[in-house]
């Protein structure tokens, strides 16, 4: 596992890079694996839901996705189920408790958990975490996979 870093001046670019992680994410499932929790983290604006929406692309799923941020969880189902969480409305970690977050961690398939450092505790030691940073130029964003699958 290595660093990838990013730098994405359009949606169509960070899709194609949720696109490399779902298919790396692959082999990790065909070895085995059956739940895969992606730590997002970043401002408002960064470019999570985005890059979420390039996961469901890649998993062939037709829904519209947006992001989760009054209802805490979306769950989309194509190739493989994808959980989206949104933890921006917790105020504490505990708050997770109140809607199962602790099962989602376990659930088979993708959990992209957007504002993770809200539960930070609480997410998995072997979380592939990834880091949205806005750029200079308000079209870029610095997309950060901290142990990116082979």
């Amino acid at each position: 596992m290595k660093d990838k870093i990013t730098i994405s001046s359009k949606p169509e670019e960070t899709w194609a890079l949720a696109g490399e992680l779902v298919e790396s994410l692959e082999k990790k499932f065909n070895q085995g694996s059956i739940e895969v929790v992606l730590a997002l983290h970043g401002n408002l604006g960064s470019g999570k839901t985005c890059f979420v929406q390039g996961l469901a692309l890649a998993l062939d799923i037709r829904q519209a996705v947006t992001s989760p941020t009054f209802t805490i969880v979306n769950e989309y189902r194509g190739r493989r189920p994808l959980y989206h969480i949104d933890l921006y409305r917790l105020n504490s970690p505990e708050e997770s408790f109140g809607f199962g977050f602790e099962e989602y961690l376990e659930a088979k398939g993708i959990v992209a958990v957007e504002w993770a450092e809200r539960a930070e505790n609480l997410i998995p030691d072997n979380a592939v975490h990834i880091y949205f940073e806005t750029m200079p130029n308000a079209e870029e964003r610095r997309i950060t996979i901290r142990n990116m699958p082979d």
